[in-house]
Parts: C-alpha cells; sequence; structure tokens
C-alpha cells in the first residue's frame, strides 16, 4: 500500500460529527511529512467514500477542500462538517478539543 492509499485508509476511520488534522494523520504513519498528508487528501479521488472533509489543520481551521483554498470550496467543506454535526464558524470548528479524533 503506498503513501496516498495509507493516508485514505486512515481517513476513512475518522468517525462522523468528528475532524482529525493533517499532523495526527503523518503522526500516526510516522512522518512528519503533514503537507504530503494534504497533498493526498487534495489528490482524493475517492470521494465520499474518504472523507477528507474530515481533516482539517491543527488549530481547527479549514485549511482547504477539493483541490482549493478559495472561498467557495472552504463553504462546501463547511457545509459538509454541520450536517454531520460539527460546528464551524468562519472556517474554524467551534469546540475543537470536543470534536478531535485521534487515533
Amino acid at each position: 500500500m503506498n503513501f496516498f492509499e495509507e493516508v485514505y485508509k486512515l481517513c476513512k476511520e475518522i468517525p462522523r460529527g468528528k475532524v482529525s488534522t493533517y499532523k495526527i494523520l503523518a503522526e500516526k504513519l510516522n512522518t512528519k511529512a503533514y503537507r504530503l498528508v494534504g497533498y493526498a487528501l487534495r489528490s482524493n479521488s475517492y470521494v465520499p467514500k474518504v472523507p477528507c472533509h474530515r481533516v482539517v489543520d491543527s488549530r481547527g481551521r479549514l485549511h482547504g477542500f477539493g483541490g482549493s483554498t478559495s472561498q467557495r470550496f472552504l463553504d462546501r467543506k463547511a457545509k459538509l462538517l454541520r450536517k454531520e454535526g460539527v460546528k464551524v464558524k468562519d472556517h474554524k470548528v467551534i469546540d475543537f478539543d470536543k470534536v478531535l479524533y485521534k487515533f
């Protein structure tokens, strides 16, 4: 299994209504390649099977979605998270510590 596939496998473990971070995923894979985790998720062609919208930065901010950091794409990511019960305001997860999933 290659690195991207490992990232996707972990991402699928994040429960509905929870979020994790690029850093947590990378650390679970025994690497500090946080940006490569982001690149793997940017390249995710398995949506919605691999719920990459559940991955945010280490401060709970929505960083990118669908290969873009544009307002429109971040709004879509926020909408998906809200649909799962995650509170988001100004592209930041509210009560981040309460919804953070660690492997």
